[in-house]
């Protein structure tokens, strides 16, 4: 095992590699700390509350194939779900003072 580093624009991140490519930006959805309602808005914006992947392929009133719904296939899903989860309750603490 070793590590590498990720250099960001206001700090370097040290994550030891143990051959998960997407680990440093797990990391990185993991650690960001939402505390701008602009950066939370954004994030509610752009993750989708649910998955909007899943269709039915249909011709003359025949089911033809299934395209199942993407988002447990994804591999940052538990981290974006987390992400715009914080992000809501960042708002909704807001919204409260």
């Amino acid at each position: 095992m070793f590590q590498f580093q990720i250099p960001f624009p206001r700090f370097e991140l040290q994550i030891p590699f143990d051959g998960d490519l997407l680990a440093p930006l797990r990391q990185y959805l993991d650690d960001l700390d939402v505390r701008r309602p602009g950066l939370a808005q954004a994030i509610c914006n752009l993750v989708p509350a649910q998955c909007p992947f899943a269709r039915e392929i249909r011709a003359f009133d025949r089911l033809l194939f299934r395209i199942p719904p993407l988002c447990k296939i994804n591999p940052l899903y538990n981290e974006l779900m987390s992400l715009r989860f914080r992000a809501l309750c960042y708002l909704e603490e807001e919204m409260a003072k």
